[in-house]
């Protein structure tokens, strides 16, 4: 790895010492109270080290500055203080000046900035004078060689800095936490039985592989059913068994908490952590110190959970890898199957891939050798899958009191039996709220906002309109073009439905879950549970839903995205596994085209097969995941200037720029950017000089870049 050294111009010095400021109350004050104050306060300020003895052994600490800008995407060196030389060790959080001048031979200006130390020299490069580590905020190593070298790797990979990557792989300091002892490394727990493995032909030696320091790389169809966190804590245990470390990314906290309990109940307590975003900031780094210090080999958590510090890791275990939440937000915008894919290949770990659906990077995984597909027979999915009936235009249609509910017949027969047959019915609905999207009753136009031209929603039955962007009311709304008062539903919501529903079957319990309020179970009696997708509760007891029904199919499989298919079914296939199997008289109504091939793959329960068909496509529209491709979204100008200075591959393509659709209607463009396989690696490098020339250059307007995009509208 390359590195910078940084000068007093660059690296800069620490300020004058301050002393403790006087803090006096109206009666004077105790002389103990303002001695405890100077105290603490010369304590929290930064101390000064000019003109201190430098350290003798190493005395040069090289530092990544907690600066996330391209043109300073390197390391800098600076002088380490003798008082400062048992403490300031690699992996350890400093503070420097950054950016200081040197005026007349005195070193003047420069902002302090938090930072890590990552190596010790003995000389520096730079042949001039080094500034000094303003102060070791903590002793504590928790930036490892190994988890340096990862956040360098996905940095490169995608485009951007290592500052913004070690602030999405290491959580901020608690001081209190810190100073806690962290328990002992439990012994390791004994290899264990296959259990639900055993359903899976090669699930055995999967789990065997594990238990004997192996590194097999699967690609995972779970089977329907409650048991998946209990398969996922089998191979944790067989991995511990070996003496190695094992990581879990799950995509939400409900997902956190079933493995959680699973691996609870197979290992006890206290062989592994559960970092979670929700835990509040001092018991998640409490926890993220655990597995730094080796205290617990075994971490499960969200995305942020995927550059967890485990030792000798043996086992990475990405569930449901199509989820959207795996993607970070923040820039660079990692993804957890890559960063998995990376982990592995760098510690020479075994990888699983799990969920009920695979997606088509993981079909590109098994079919190019890299992985083994771990699937079950036929006769042991037609045993544990639910019935799927679908629903034509002649069902919908069939009977008007049901279709004033939205409920065509056999939907409507499918959930009064589930009824009858004393459990709950599912009902998933792909758009929450009340009415999401409304239009003229007389010419069909979308009702917009005056304002910004945004949809208009109802929140009820006699709420006022508001719109979906900037919240402003319309009370007096009417058509600008045919001039009617009229509207008419476009899309109905969760909340609409529910109280449809209710109608429909008096004295059945209704229950809601989604974006405002999730359940995580409901209890195993006869209910009507309306969820968004993505947010279907468990039943208690594992006793399965009796039927579910999934409604408005054509909202999934209409959006504009070459994902829609393949999300649609993942969201189908998660709500279906949750219904009990056939056998036990558990049945699925799926309302949508029946001839489409999501719904095709949902009626023979064939993931698998469905992302063949996909990675096929795209291997003949030369689309990812057989290609490498970049999005840059901004305004006209900023793309076209972006585009002019980048240096792409010989072989790459650019697609567009077309316009796309913003928020507050701002006009903006965006260009696809796409290499063959082997390229990506000098697509974001070449996308990465671009960027850092634009800021060189001073252009004002901001582009922004992200490699692998997931939504390719």
């Amino acid at each position: 790895m390359s590195s910078r050294q940084g000068s007093d111009e660059d690296g800069g010095v620490a300020g004058e010492e301050v002393e403790g400021s006087g803090v006096v109350s109206e009666d004077g004050g105790a002389p103990e109270q303002l001695a405890f104050i100077r105290e603490t306060v010369r304590r929290a300020k930064p101390r000064s080290w000019r003109g201190a003895k430098r350290a003798e052994h190493l005395p040069v600490a090289r530092v990544v500055v907690d600066k996330g800008v391209l043109t300073i995407d390197k390391f800098f060196d600076y002088e380490v203080p003798a008082a400062m030389a048992e403490e300031a060790q690699p992996g350890v959080r400093v503070r420097v000046r950054f950016g200081a001048r040197v005026v007349k031979g005195q070193r003047e200006g420069g902002e302090l900035h938090d930072g890590f130390i990552v190596a010790r020299l003995e000389k520096s490069d730079f042949s001039g004078p080094l500034a000094p580590l303003a102060q070791v905020l903590s002793p504590e190593p928790v930036l490892t060689p190994q988890l340096l070298r990862l956040c360098r790797t996905v940095a490169d990979r995608y485009a951007g800095t290592l500052a913004d990557v070690l602030q999405l792989a290491v959580p901020p300091r608690h001081a209190k936490a810190e100073a806690e002892p962290s328990p002992p490394l439990p012994p390791r727990p004994e290899a264990p039985a296959p259990g639900g493995w055993s359903r899976y032909p090669a699930g055995p030696d999967f789990l065997a592989s594990l238990a004997g320091g192996g590194a097999p790389r699967a690609v995972w169809t779970a089977l329907p059913g409650p048991g998946w966190p209990y398969e996922i804590a089998r191979a944790v245990a067989a991995t511990l068994a070996s003496g190695r470390g094992a990581l879990v990314v799950v995509p939400d906290g409900r997902s956190v908490a079933r493995v959680d309990r699973a691996l609870t109940e197979l290992l006890g307590e206290g062989r592994h952590a559960v970092l979670a975003a929700d835990l509040g900031p001092r018991e998640r780094y409490r926890r993220w110190l655990t597995v730094s210090r080796g205290s617990v080999r075994a971490a499960v958590g969200t995305r942020a959970a995927m550059f967890a510090p485990v030792h000798d890791l043996g086992l990475v275990v990405v569930w449901s890898d199509g989820d959207s939440s795996h993607c970070d937000p923040r820039a660079p915008h990692p993804h957890v199957r890559e960063v998995a894919l990376l982990r592995a290949a760098e510690e020479g770990a075994a990888v699983l891939l799990g969920g009920h659906v695979v997606t088509v990077e993981g079909a590109q995984l098994v079919r190019t050798g890299w992985a083994r597909s771990l699937t079950a027979d036929r006769e042991t999915v037609r045993r544990t899958a639910p019935r799927v009936r679908t629903v034509t235009d002649l069902d919908q249609h069939r009977d008007a009191a049901a279709q004033a509910a939205r409920l065509p017949s056999i939907a409507w027969e499918a959930a009064r039996e589930g009824l009858a047959a004393g459990g709950p019915v599912l009902i998933q609905v792909p758009r929450r709220g009340y009415v999401p999207r409304l239009a003229c009753a007389r010419c069909r136009t979308p009702a917009r906002c005056r304002r910004c031209e945004g949809p208009l929603e109802a929140a009820g039955a006699d709420a006022p309109l508001h719109c979906g962007w900037c919240g402003e009311e319309e009370r007096d709304w009417h058509c600008p073009e045919c001039g009617s008062f009229r509207l008419r539903a476009q899309v109905v919501g969760a909340r609409r439905t529910a109280e449809e529903l209710g109608k429909a079957f008096p004295r059945v319990p209704v229950r809601t879950s989604g974006r405002d309020a999730v359940l995580a179970t409901v209890p195993d009696e006869p209910a009507l549970v309306i969820s968004t997708p993505g947010a279907e509760p468990v039943v208690e007891s594992g006793g399965g839903y009796a039927a579910a029904l999934l409604l408005d199919g054509w909202a999934l499989l209409g959006r504009p995205d070459l994902r829609a298919g393949e999300e649609a079914l993942r969201l189908w296939v998660a709500a279906a596994a949750l219904v009990r199997p056939a056998g036990e008289g558990g049945t699925v109504v799926v309302v949508a085209e029946p001839t489409a091939r999501p719904v095709q793959a949902l009626v023979r329960w064939d993931p698998l097969g469905h992302a063949g068909f996909e990675l096929d496509e795209r291997a003949q529209l030369h689309f990812p995941p057989v290609a490498r491709m970049a999005s840059v979204t901004g305004s006209p100008a900023a793309v076209a200037d972006l585009l002019g200075l980048v240096r792409l591959p010989s072989d790459a393509d650019v697609l567009g720029p077309v316009p796309v659709a913003t928020l507050r209607g701002e006009e903006q463009e965006r260009a696809l950017l796409r290499v063959p396989p082997g390229q990506g690696a000098a697509l974001a490098a070449a996308l990465k000089a671009a960027q850092i020339a634009r800021i060189a250059l001073r252009t004002p307007e901001v582009v922004k870049v992200r490699i692998d995009p997931t939504d390719i509208g």
